[in-house]
């Protein structure tokens, strides 16, 4: 299917190598390349991919850069990474973190990092919608940029095609994250939607609406940018992100890239 916002699907014949059974596969006995479904990164927009890893394969998401600008003042991000390692045939194990950020205010060095296990309920090989589960935990690792408490969440992605060139992600997600007010953890709720467009045959368009909703004010955002897929196995990305309240950071820029093994 067609996840909004990651490149354009593969050949037709790649397609029809996808419709074996691959239940039996694991990372122990990888699913053959021949058979991998077409790769469905979970960047460049906030909405997740409800689509795993085959098993077996491994995903390197990063980012060259990520500039963020907020009431006058900057922070820069670069290797903000995602590894991803394919379990089973619906599960995949990702590890989360900033190699190295840097904000004006003095604080700079390696985040926190971030444990997520996806598991594809419906549409990992097929169909017009998938739907997956997606628990994590970020665990603090002690640097000036981290909050020092384990914190953790629930994402529920959600892609269907609504053409065969557009396709529309939704995503529900429920953080328990620390509030440095109360000194206690609450609930934040962030949703999001986006379209994705094929413009032509490796190239795509993402716009996409993004919510915050929790104890602090609502915040909300604009994205869009576009994927460029160079092989069926590596795809570059770039984009921007606008606050659309005067609660929300106010620009982001970013560009990276997804690749497979």
């Amino acid at each position: 299917m067609i996840h909004a916002g990651e490149p354009c699907p593969l050949p037709v014949e790649a397609k029809q190598t996808v419709s074996a059974d691959k239940s039996g596969y694991t990372l122990f006995h990888p699913t053959p390349r021949s058979q991998w479904r077409e790769l469905s990164p979970d960047r460049p927009d906030a909405t997740e991919s409800p689509l795993t890893v085959d098993a077996g394969a491994m995903v390197v998401e990063a980012s060259y850069f990520d500039w963020r600008h907020d009431n006058g003042e900057n922070s820069y991000t670069v290797m903000a990474t995602n590894l991803k390692l394919g379990l089973t045939n619906c599960t995949d194990l990702q590890f989360v973190f900033d190699s190295y950020t840097r904000e004006d205010g003095g604080a700079e060095g390696f985040g926190d990092v971030q444990l997520r296990l996806k598991y594809n309920v419906r549409g990992n090989d097929g169909g017009d919608t998938a739907f997956a589960i997606f628990p994590f935990i970020k665990i603090p690792t002690g640097s000036e940029l981290s909050n020092g408490e384990v914190e953790g969440g629930l994402i529920l992605p959600f892609g269907m095609d609504l053409t065969e060139t557009i396709g529309l992600g939704l995503m529900a997600e429920f953080d328990a994250a620390y509030d440095e007010d109360s000194g206690d953890h609450e609930v934040e709720f962030l949703h999001s939607a986006v379209l994705g467009f094929d413009l032509i045959e490796r190239l795509g368009l993402f716009t996409e609406y993004i919510g915050i909703a929790g104890p602090a004010p609502y915040q909300s955002y604009f994205a869009g940018g576009f994927t460029l897929s160079l092989c069926e196995d590596l795809v570059l990305d770039w984009g921007t992100q606008v606050g659309l309240n005067e609660d929300s950071e106010d620009l982001g820029v970013f560009g990276g890239f997804t690749k497979r093994f």
